[in-house]
Parts: structure tokens; sequence; C-alpha cells
């Protein structure tokens, strides 16, 4: 094989349509963009969300609320994914989770939601704890503490 014997494969390159060439090509005359109109004239595209001239949904529509950029969010974690990975007795906390992969980022604390269901006896430390996850922690004679 020679490098001028080299060709692309199959369907990977596409010739461009070249368009405004005469009757002939299929694409002559008004080049594809039908007759007259905002759409047919040059630089003639209109931005996404452009209503005509008429005031736009994004501002007709009320603004509410805000976003809070300094509130400091924790990680969340569920209950069923805690008893799937951790054996009866063992102490879980933040370093233990991110150890097991359940939690990536700790930095503002860990908050514990009760989606699951609790079967071992569990110590588990974190700054938060949701009311059902707490009932079921004790209910399943493990421990809830904050730290």
């Amino acid at each position: 094989m020679k490098l001028h014997e080299l060709t692309p494969a199959e369907g990977s390159t596409k010739v461009a349509k070249r368009i405004g060439r005469g009757h002939g090509s299929g694409n002559g005359k008004t080049a594809g963009k039908g007759h007259k109109g905002q759409k047919a004239r040059s630089g003639g595209s209109i931005r996404p969300g452009f209503e005509g001239g008429q005031m736009p949904l994004q501002r007709r529509v009320p603004k509410r609320g805000f976003n809070n950029i300094f509130a400091a969010k924790a990680a969340i974690v569920n209950l069923g994914d805690i008893d799937a990975r951790f054996e009866a007795g063992a102490v879980v906390d933040a370093q233990a989770l991110m150890d097991c992969g359940l939690v990536k980022d700790c930095k503002n604390g860990v908050k514990v939601l009760g989606n699951g269901e609790m079967t071992k006896s569990l110590t588990i430390q974190a700054k938060s704890f949701s009311k059902t996850a707490q009932n079921k922690i004790e209910g399943a004679g493990g421990k809830a503490e904050v730290i």
C-alpha cells in the first residue's frame, strides 16, 4: 500500500452541497431557501427565543426566588445504601463513606436520608439526619450521632 492509495473509510466523508450553481444542480436560483422573507436573506437567522418582536416568554414570566451562593450543601446518603455496604456493629462516619465510594466530597458534612430499609445495628456519625432516617436507625438498634 502506498500513500496515494489511501482512502477514507466508507461513509466517513460527505461531499459538500454546492448551492446556487445553476438549474441543473437542483439547487440553483434560490439555493434551497425558497422565496423572499427573513430566512431567505443573508445573515437571516433568528436567535432562539425570538418571537418576532413580541415580548418573549422568558421576559413575560415573573422572576421568583433566589439562589443563595453561600449555602453550604451537605453530601446526602440514603440509609439503604449504608445498610448494603457496612457490616453490623460498624461505626459509619464521613471518611468511611468516602472510602466505600458513597460520598465523593464531604467538606460541608453528610446528611443521612431515610430512603431504604435498615436491617443492621450501626453507629452512624453525620452532620444531620432526616426524622425518618433517625427513627429507622434507632428502630434497628443503632445510634444516630450528630457531629
